[in-house]
């Protein structure tokens, strides 16, 4: 696992390139500790961290050339067919001089071009520069993995794993997108492509990018489109599921270094951890109250299948100090808590292995949130005439909150007005009473009514699932397992995010996957196979972090409340508004703590980005 950033152009001298790439390079050197590396062309600098996992030798430092050294690339991820490929490689006669998945890139972008990419099984961005075309090719994995992100800066292409690389060049205005702002407070994060500095984007999962002559073009080479099977029985589900991940955990663990574990109480990253028997996991947890900490479940399974288990309790205190770490690591506010237990359980496999397995992607790809029971519980609801629905939630929207309001609400919409993806925050009104007038508002239905329109006809739960793939994932879930493991040397795999999974996973029918006692139904059954069954039929439960609780304690009320007055907030914030939010909650009168953690991590974010003209890493444990 490494960190790549560059950019185009020639800029004054020689030295001053030098100097503009290694403070690119220095600022991600927690995604790269073990060695660095800088190729300066005409026309291109690119520089390069290292985390060496596969040939650890000094032959797998970066960049890596082909053959006559036309070809240049640096690479972030992992390959995990790369022998494979790299036997078919020599035999078209291409000669290696590393034993890295690095050079298979390069040397089969050479044989296949762009077509390299349906080559490649695992995760990845990577830069390849060519010296005669003075063309730079960037592309990013099928599923978004690992990160990119680029901008323009004056005719200069700036392009980094992480953003904090692109504020380091020369002339990069730093300036905060208003409407990403104001979508974040809808999604809790940032919709993805864009970002919340003005004119960065990231590049989109199973996307490429040219730029050569001052143009960009981007590509959409792979859409992760479900094609279900109705035909298949649960049986047949069953097996497919099995045998493909047992595979894909097999292909995942390939390293040169010891492998481990993250395990929680869920059955996915149990299932993970079944395969680790004698090796290590890791887990966090809160207190002592069993919805706060899944350490008691983990442990039971860590000796049921003979795992060398660490765990560590957080303290209030250590969340709390940790958070501006976090999110200066994040680049980009997230208001999911549980980010911050993500990187205490880093921290602690970081002193043991380089290298941890984990279960995201399995609740995407199989079926997994609790969302996905409603269009089952709105069905007969639904039956009734549209207009007549459309009436009653009109009249009850305008009364006092009640059992069965919401219900009666969403159930006048369809899926795609209603499901803007697994979280949803502020609704628009609530935006437009926090926000300054000021600041322009959208509807979130803008963001995914595109990503809706390529899966018509689809039913309600794919529906679901394939925006979630599209937004939530990207945006949230994996940004936090990259953002999170890579600040503390870590590089996390993610076995259920595997394109022979994806294969069997979207032929599953959604009965297989969403019924009405249960979700991830077929995948459950086929972890059963090797978990208990108090395991593998455990509802869905999150991260849970005991937020709200804390926020009706004086020390935590008054730290958010100073930041909701200060003069940051009432930059874009209604600061009264903001109070109130939080005084209520105190008061008992409403669970506002998720809406509150939502401004309180912008506002946070805010601080270490925007202080300043210099970003500095905050102080932290």
């Amino acid at each position: 696992m490494c960190g790549i950033c560059g950019f185009t152009g020639e800029m004054i001298d020689l030295d001053d390139r030098k100097a503009v790439i290694k403070r690119m390079t220095d600022v991600i050197t927690h995604r790269g500790p073990d060695s660095d590396g800088v190729y300066m062309g005409d026309g291109i600098t690119m520089g390069f961290r290292r985390l060496s996992i596969i040939d650890i030798a000094a032959t797998g430092d970066q960049p890596i050339y082909n053959e006559d050294r036309t070809l240049v690339i640096t690479f972030n991820g992992e390959i995990y067919n790369y022998q494979d490929l790299r036997k078919e490689l020599i035999a078209a006669g291409h000669q290696f001089y590393t034993n890295t998945d690095t050079e298979t890139i390069v040397h089969g972008f050479e044989e296949w071009g762009t077509k390299v990419l349906d080559h490649l099984r695992g995760m990845f961005s990577f830069a390849i520069w060519n010296t005669k075309e003075k063309s730079l090719f960037l592309a990013r994995d099928f599923f978004g993995i690992k990160p990119l992100h680029y901008c323009m800066v004056g005719d200069s292409l700036v392009y980094g794993s992480e953003i904090k690389s692109l504020l380091e060049m020369p002339g990069f205005h730093k300036e905060l997108n208003l409407d990403a702002l104001q979508s974040y407070l809808s999604f809790e994060y940032v919709v993805p492509p864009q970002t919340l500095f003005q004119g960065v984007s990231c590049l989109m999962p199973g996307h490429y990018l040219w730029y050569q002559n001052g143009k960009i073009e981007t590509h959409r080479y792979w859409d992760p489109q479900f094609h279900p099977d109705e035909h298949m029985t649960e049986e047949e589900a069953v097996d497919k599921i099995d045998e493909v991940f047992e595979e894909s955990v097999d292909a995942h663990r390939i390293a040169d270094v010891e492998v481990g574990c993250f395990l929680s109480s869920g059955v996915d990253s149990s299932w993970v951890a079944s395969n680790f028997a004698g090796q290590k996991a890791f887990t966090v947890g809160f207190g002592t109250e069993e919805r706060y900490n899944e350490i008691g479940y983990a442990k039971t399974l860590a000796e049921k299948v003979g795992i060398e288990h660490h765990t560590k309790v957080i303290t209030p205190e250590e969340y709390w100090n940790i958070i501006p770490k976090v999110q200066y690591h994040l680049d980009q506010p997230s208001a999911d808590a549980s980010c911050i237990a993500l990187y205490f359980v880093s921290k602690i496999a970081s002193k043991y292995v380089k290298v941890v397995l984990s279960g995201e992607g399995a609740d995407e790809l199989f079926g997994g949130y609790n969302i996905y029971h409603e269009p089952a519980d709105l069905a007969a609801y639904q039956r009734l005439p549209r207009g007549l629905r459309r009436a009653v939630a009109s009249f009850v929207q305008h009364l006092p909150n009640f059992r069965g309001k919401s219900f009666l609400i969403r159930g006048s919409k369809t899926v795609e007005e209603r499901f803007i993806g697994n979280c949803s925050m502020f609704t628009d009104k609530e935006r437009r009473a926090i926000l300054k007038d000021s600041i322009p508002l959208r509807q979130p239905q803008e963001l995914t009514r595109p990503i809706y329109d390529r899966c018509q006809g689809m039913d309600d739960i794919t529906k679901m699932q394939y925006l979630d793939l599209h937004v939530w994932l990207i945006g949230d879930i994996l940004l936090k397992a990259d953002r999170m493991s890579m600040a503390n040397s870590l590089e996390l795999r993610v076995p259920f995010l595997d394109r022979r999974v994806w294969d069997v996973a979207a032929t599953i029918p959604s009965r297989l996957r969403v019924d009405a006692h249960n979700t991830k139904v077929a995948m459950r059954k086929a972890a059963a196979r090797h978990l208990p069954e108090a395991t593998s039929e455990k509802k869905k439960l999150g991260f849970p972090v005991p937020i709200r609780v804390w926020l009706r304690e004086d020390k935590y009320f008054n730290k958010v409340k100073a930041a909701f007055e200060s003069a940051e907030a009432q930059k874009f914030f209604n600061s009264p508004a903001l109070v109130h939010l939080l005084e209520e909650h105190r008061a008992g009168k409403a669970d506002n703590s998720r809406k509150i953690w939502t401004v309180y991590m912008f506002l946070v974010w805010y601080d270490i980005y925007f202080s300043s003209d210099r970003v500095t890493a905050p102080e932290g444990t």
